[in-house]
């Protein structure tokens, strides 16, 4: 038995890569009947006699797996957006985070067509870029990375990596500039729907320079289907770092006395901007129907 990574799934086809070589495979038929469906980024064993006709056996366990776009395994996540066209937007990033967050993706934030600002809107970039460096996420302008994508690559290094962001921001445009050859297609923005549109077809993970990048489409938003509210405080590591000096062990951080993480707003030590946002999604949690799974 051969241990692989799946790096293209296409019509029922899965693509193997062990020790440099591909191999083309399919999976065995206890799979469908399991309700279970190999992802790209899974760890997989596999037989084979030759390169065209083997058979996908085994899916080793997952660290996590994300539904949209379809890829296992993943340790990055490189939130893509726009300075403008589409407007940048904090209370997106934040949802990004969040996301990946939950997931236990380790969140890159990259932001594109900054030759379009001006000089105030590229001062409150500079500050937004400051703010998040100081919570712990590394930010990354387009431009400098097009430029010289060697200290990107580098930090990166032995990770399976996928970009995330709406269609338009720049996407496309970034993922040729990292991985030679691909020549996506990119798309134009929608004047119309003020995005744009889906350019990428299914997922495949590419090898550069030790790092796997997946070409994943672009989509405008997520949802916390998989967080619960509880959960939600311990997804700001800014909330993490001082919620062990909150009076109460599960403090929701709004209205209780002696809350760290209001202190820290008020001092401005903790954003305000982001607070207000974690309000924003706590409350759609608390809304949020619970969803009723039919028993099979």
């Amino acid at each position: 038995m051969t241990q692989g990574i799946i790096i293209k799934a296409l019509s029922g086809f899965y693509y193997i890569e062990s020790d440099g070589v591909i191999y083309q495979t399919r999976a065995r038929g206890v799979f469908r009947k399991r309700g279970q469906s190999p992802l790209v980024g899974d760890v997989v064993e596999f037989e084979s006699s030759n390169l065209q006709e083997g058979t996908l056996t085994k899916i080793l366990p997952r660290k996590n797996a994300i539904v949209r776009p379809p890829v296992a395994n993943v340790d990055v996540g490189i939130i893509v957006m726009s300075a403008v066209e589409p407007e940048f937007s904090t209370h997106l990033v934040d949802r990004f985070l969040v996301y990946l967050e939950g997931l236990d993706v380790k969140p890159v934030i990259m932001i594109t067509k900054t030759d379009l600002l001006d000089e105030a809107g590229m001062s409150r970039l500079v500050d937004i870029k400051a703010r998040y460096e100081k919570i712990g996420y590394p930010v990354y302008f387009g431009q400098e990375v097009m430029k010289d994508k060697a200290p990107l690559l580098e930090s990166l290094r032995g990770e399976k990596v996928i970009f995330l962001g709406q269609s338009g921001v720049g996407k496309s445009t970034l993922l040729n500039e990292m991985i030679p050859d691909l020549n996506q297609e990119t798309g134009e923005i929608s004047n119309a729907l003020g995005r744009g549109r889906h350019t990428t077809r299914h997922v495949s993970l590419h090898e550069i320079e030790g790092v796997w990048i997946a070409d994943t489409p672009g989509f405008s938003t997520v949802d916390f289907m998989e967080i619960e509210k509880e959960d939600l405080p311990h997804l700001f590591p800014e909330f993490v770092e001082v919620e062990h000096e909150c009076k109460f062990r599960e403090c929701s951080h709004q209205h209780e006395p002696n809350c760290a993480v209001i202190a820290g707003v008020e001092s401005g030590d903790i954003w305000q901007e982001r607070y207000d946002h974690y309000l924003n999604f706590y409350e759609e949690l608390d809304q949020r129907k619970p969803v009723y799974k039919r028993k099979k």
